[in-house]
């Protein structure tokens, strides 16, 4: 008993230490996450302000340029857990680590190109889709002025995964927030014309968010080359200088992580325009409760962001330990923290669409009664969702990208769309069978994902012979 209870102690002090690291890294994230959130909503606010013909040109252009973005956003995000693992293996590694960072910026560059060109012809690729020319055109000139926040957004993302990687995400927060102040101010100044500034309409809101990326990168870039823990590495020295195989492992390891989020982004984005063709009130009502899910999901995303870290940290070390215990522990925390806002969705549903529409409206009756069934649905589907988030993280911290990326296509497309689909038309459920199509889907690749984790020993994904 003498000799077991130290044990027992040190086992517990260490599953709380790795808590406490968790949380210290997953925080400032999650913020991070929220405040890009939040300079999209300023956006919308304001081109709301303009009428609703401009607010539809502005969503048009907004979705596809988010459709493009988020691809690269994937292929950035590959930096993270490389970095991880190299300052796992060597905790002083600085030349390797420059490497990375500077690899990782010359594949933002590279993948800029190819979308700002599709941008560039967002007119004709509205028009393609039976758009209004009208609002494909309002909504073009958008995108042309927005789709130069690409670069410096994705530069950002880079350097976000670097100071993160050495444990120090507050930089990223600060950056982040500056950037959601500065996109309002300017937003506010170039849309409307205030303070004697142009009034652009729509044109100023894209150039304000380029702006503020711009600034984001800018400030992170700033405090990377005077802070005397991140000097040392000298990221922009010799930026012309290639490491091709590096590049290339980028490049294997990100591109099914932009796959995987292009697949589970535009299921949703199909789900909406699933929704229009059912009706207005269906469609207002998926909007309400997806707003509400995408809120809560900030929370696992931030958490995976750091599992990743994490566990790519001790998969460089060779800690087998280390990297079990870093991936239950932000998992665990995910799923928990979603169990809870899937419990808040049952017990209080009409309070948390009331954040949304006015329940004393008797126009909004049927909006809300569609709104609050849906909530029962995405309740069920918030622990699959935390917990598909977070196993993503864990098994990128690992370097395991290209199997995730088959399991969102098979969950989210094969079987989630297409039985959401045979649940609201040929099952009759409407917008209801759309919303248990988009959870069984989620559950299905959480399941899968855990499935994997719980036999990474066995697939060789922490083989270190």
């Amino acid at each position: 008993m003498d000799e077991e209870a130290p044990t027992k102690t040190t086992n517990w002090r260490t599953w709380a230490g790795e808590a406490r690291a968790t949380l210290v890294l997953a925080w400032p994230l999650i913020l991070t996450n929220l405040a890009q959130t939040l300079m999209t909503a300023t956006d919308v606010v304001m081109m709301g302000w303009l009428g609703p013909d401009a607010l539809a040109a502005g969503a048009l252009g907004s979705n596809l340029y988010f459709a493009t973005m988020i691809f690269g956003l994937g292929l950035t995000t590959a930096t993270a857990p490389m970095i991880a693992r190299e300052l796992g293996r060597k905790g002083h590694s600085v030349r390797d680590v420059r490497r990375t960072v500077r690899q990782g910026m010359w594949m933002a560059a590279g993948v800029s190109m190819p979308i700002w060109i599709v941008l560039w012809q967002s007119e004709a690729v509205l028009l393609a889709m039976g758009q209004e020319p009208a609002l494909a055109k309002s909504a073009a000139e958008y995108v042309r002025a927005l789709q130069w926040s690409l670069l410096p957004f994705f530069f950002f993302l880079v350097l976000r995964s670097f100071v993160s990687a050495l444990e120090r995400p507050l930089w990223a927060l600060a950056a982040g927030v500056a950037g959601v102040v500065a996109n309002a101010a300017m937003t506010w100044c170039l849309i409307f014309g205030n303070l004697g500034f142009p009034r652009l309409g729509l044109v100023g809101a894209g150039i304000a968010t380029t702006l503020a990326d711009t600034l984001m990168f800018v400030l992170l870039a700033a405090v990377i080359l005077t802070d005397r823990k991140f000097r040392r590495y000298h990221l922009f020295g010799r930026f012309w200088r290639a490491d091709w195989p590096r590049f290339r492992e980028l490049w294997h390891l990100g591109l099914p992580i932009g796959a995987t989020l292009v697949f589970e982004v535009a299921v949703f984005n199909g789900a909406t325009f699933l929704m229009g063709l059912i009706g207005a009130a269906a469609l207002a009502a998926h909007s309400v409760s997806m707003q509400l899910a995408s809120l809560s999901f900030m929370v696992p995303l931030g958490l995976a962001q750091a599992a990743t870290v994490r566990v790519g940290r001790a998969f460089g070390a060779r800690d087998r330990e280390g990297i079990g215990r870093a991936g239950w522990t932000a998992y665990v925390m995910g799923v928990g923290f979603m169990a809870l806002t899937g419990l808040a969705m049952v017990l209080m549903p009409r309070t948390l669409v009331g954040l949304f529409l006015d329940l004393d409206m008797p126009a909004n009756a049927p909006v809300i009664e569609l709104a609050v069934s849906f909530l029962m649905v995405a309740a069920l589907f918030q622990v699959a969702d935390g917990g598909q988030a977070v196993a993503a993280g864990m098994l990128r911290g690992l370097h395991d990208t290209r199997v995730p990326m088959v399991y969102a296509g098979i969950g989210y497309w094969g079987i989630g769309l297409l039985l959401g689909v045979g649940l609201a038309f040929q099952g009759g459920l409407k917008g209801f069978g759309l919303w248990i199509g988009l959870a069984t889907g989620l559950t299905v690749v959480a399941l899968l994902l855990l499935v994997r984790w719980l036999r990474r020993e066995r697939l060789g994904l922490v083989s270190f012979g």
